[in-house]
């Protein structure tokens, strides 16, 4: 059964080791997604939901509303996404010139995991219409890293600077849209 103090210490002790490491204790929870709905709780709405941050290691619960879709964007550290219910569509980018190009795809389910090496650019898309709940772990602290992040317009696939409100709000107005359709 899962457990949140068991989950971060594993996670902690195991990012010694690396992100396949890593990897393997995220695959372990996500393959019981009922017990991480039992120690979490039943989302009702998006959000972020910090559950351990340092330097070395950040745990995130994301619940992502339905048809959300995140600009493409880098974490310049290892990303591990395991989804315990959903789906989760990824795009995966290289860059080219002074933008980024297409490379790949990735499509996640309830009780898959990947790892994202430090380099990857992505972006994220709940084809669904209901709730995706992930849990991702990220080999330094993702709101503060050491290195500073990017983003990429959807439409001209320009590099910007990353704006950390910019998943809050999108998560307000998938949330208000959600409540009111």
């Amino acid at each position: 059964m899962f457990d949140r103090d068991s989950f971060i210490e594993d996670c902690i002790n195991a990012g010694g080791a690396g992100p396949q490491a890593v990897g393997e204790v995220v695959a372990r929870a996500v393959s019981d997604p009922s017990g991480i709905v039992a120690e979490l709780g039943e989302p009702d709405q998006g959000g972020v939901e910090p559950i351990y941050s340092s330097g070395q290691l950040t745990i995130v619960n994301y619940i992502w509303p339905p048809n959300l879709s995140l600009l493409p964007h880098n974490h310049q550290m290892y990303a591990i996404l395991g989804i315990y219910s959903g789906r989760e569509e990824n795009v995966l980018w290289k860059r080219s010139n002074s933008t980024i190009e297409a490379s790949g795809s990735l499509s996640l389910g309830t009780g898959e995991t990947a790892n994202l090496g430090r380099d990857v650019i992505h972006s994220v898309f709940n084809p669904i219409a209901k709730l995706t709940c992930a849990i991702h772990v990220y080999g330094g602290d993702i709101f503060a890293p050491d290195e500073p992040r990017s983003e990429w317009d959807h439409e001209t696939l320009e590099e910007r600077p990353w704006n950390k409100d910019l998943l809050a709000g999108l998560m307000l107005e998938k949330n208000t849209h959600s409540m009111s359709g």
